[in-house]
């Protein structure tokens, strides 16, 4: 038996970048090939798409981890890695994004709307694009970066133009199987419908869905029952259509308080889309009242007596049998013309121009705070600083040497001596923290060394030319006899 499912929680994750490839083209003859290891390949992103054949989110209740494929790494000869495969995610129309805080992120209407879900990481350079004049033959290559990891909870509103709203067994799933060729679950008992159902309706040439939001009961805007979960379906409807039960056999209940005690609900939910994405409060949408199973004796009777009471709302009321099919031909002319007056005066939002914003010139991208946890240390944030740490290889001094100068080249060290950071000072960049020590000098200043190192960092070299220094100092200073 199928099953309808309109909310889950998945677990996507994009593609890895491949690393870098460090190598050196050798050849017979041809002593100083140079670099020429190939960069590595991005990793695939995560996608969901609007898809018309897909109705329900039932894979991902069942399949809720998705991983989009990963970048190869690249290699020698400058042969960069394949980039990973894109995974596509086929949605619902109506699909609602949200993340973990319950933020929306994204309103999917319309066959082919796109939500980018997880970016893949970047594929690292090799060294052949790292070659410089002061690094001829890098002796290392970046990192491919992770790809992006995101809870996501997918809420499916349906797209109906008309909602039936009414108590158990009120009689809105028959009256969407004869209206449309839909054919829900139907029984004489209460909460026989556990999940909407939606139709197709046409009517001298108009065509538009029908949805029934099963069992909307008293304390159902503050969770009571399954009413927060059927409620949302009705957000994007742009008719709601009181169907009212005339034949209950229930001695608590009548018509008049039926129709009063959903309005009470309606009016308290208050949707979660915005205006650019739904149509405004529910308690704005027109109504109209259906007066159902007067082919019963007992419901004819009722609905007379009702009926001049139920004409203060001002809505449209009309009395129908699904069993009969009395009165639906007038209904469904009705919901069609009504239906028709509301879209052409709520027009579909046109999509906005994009509007391209260059970034200022001197705009360094990231910021240099006191570490809270941390005293007399700093932490730095940025796209550039975080990606940079992420594709270095810490156990080459080279590639850390590399670091140092591009972090220099962009500010930071700067800003950090603005901070009053002294030597020695932890300095957190994204997951690495480390002693901060001015790298000076740097670029093209800085002596070549072997592939793979950096004097800057060799402790053993840096003491020794110290020591060499003082002691020339000293030989200088006996000379002169400034030593007694």
């Amino acid at each position: 038996m199928s099953r309808f499912v309109d909310r889950v929680t998945i677990h996507v994750s994009a593609g890895n970048g491949g690393h870098g490839c460090s190598s050196v083209h050798r050849e017979k003859f041809k002593p100083l090939g140079g670099p020429d290891g190939g960069n590595g390949g991005n990793g695939g992103n995560v996608q969901l798409v609007v898809d018309p054949q897909v109705h329900t989110l039932l894979d991902f209740h069942f399949r809720p981890h998705a991983r989009a494929g990963n970048g190869t790494p690249g290699q020698g000869d400058n042969r960069d890695g394949a980039m990973g495969e894109d995974l596509i995610l086929k949605v619902p129309d109506g699909t609602v994004v949200l993340d973990a805080d319950g933020t929306i992120l994204a309103d999917l209407v319309g066959a082919g709307t796109t939500f980018d879900a997880a970016e893949g990481g970047r594929g690292g350079l090799g060294n052949a694009k790292l070659a410089s004049k002061a690094r001829k033959a890098p002796g290392f290559a970046l990192l491919g970066e992770e790809g992006q990891e995101r809870d996501l909870v997918l809420e499916l509103k349906s797209v109906a133009d008309v909602g039936l709203v009414g108590f158990p067994s009120a009689g809105k799933s028959s009256l969407v199987s004869v209206l449309s060729a839909a054919k829900p679950k139907i029984a004489d008992y209460p909460f026989t419908t556990l999940a909407p159902n939606l139709g197709v309706v046409q009517s001298a040439g108009d065509v538009f869905t029908i949805a029934d939001v099963p069992g909307l009961i008293p304390g159902a805007s503050t969770g009571r029952g399954l009413g927060l979960d059927f409620l949302r379906h009705l957000e994007r409807c742009a008719v709601l259509a009181h169907v009212v039960d005339c034949a209950t056999l229930e001695s608590d209940r009548d018509p008049i308080s039926d129709i009063a005690a959903l309005e009470a609900e309606l009016a308290a939910y208050q949707p979660a889309l915005d205006a650019d994405h739904g149509l405004g409060d529910l308690a704005d949408r027109p109504r109209i009242i259906i007066l159902n199973k007067i082919d019963v004796p007992e419901g004819a009777e009722l609905a007379d007596i009702v009926e001049p009471e139920l004409a203060k709302y001002g809505w449209p009321i009309f009395r129908i049998s699904a069993v009969s099919r009395e009165g639906l031909r007038e209904l469904t002319f009705a919901l069609a013309k009504m239906v028709g007056e509301y879209r052409r005066a709520h027009p579909k939002a046109v999509a906005r121009r994009a509007v391209i914003r260059p970034k200022a010139v001197d705009e360094t991208g990231f910021t240099v705070t006191p570490d809270p946890n941390e005293p007399g240390g700093f932490i730095v944030r940025g796209t550039r600083p975080e990606r940079w740490i992420a594709q270095t290889a810490f156990d080459n001094d080279e590639a850390v040497g590399y670091l140092a100068d591009r972090l220099n080249r962009l500010g930071v060290e700067d800003a950090l001596v603005k901070q009053g950071a002294q030597p020695g000072a932890p300095v957190t960049i994204g997951a690495v923290t480390f002693d901060w020590e001015p790298m000076t000098p740097m670029g093209d200043d800085v002596p070549v060394t072997g592939r793979g190192t950096d004097i800057r960092l060799d402790r053993s070299d840096r003491m020794g030319a110290e020591e060499r220094k003082e002691q020339r100092r000293l030989r200088r200073a006996e000379r002169h006899g400034e030593l007694e």
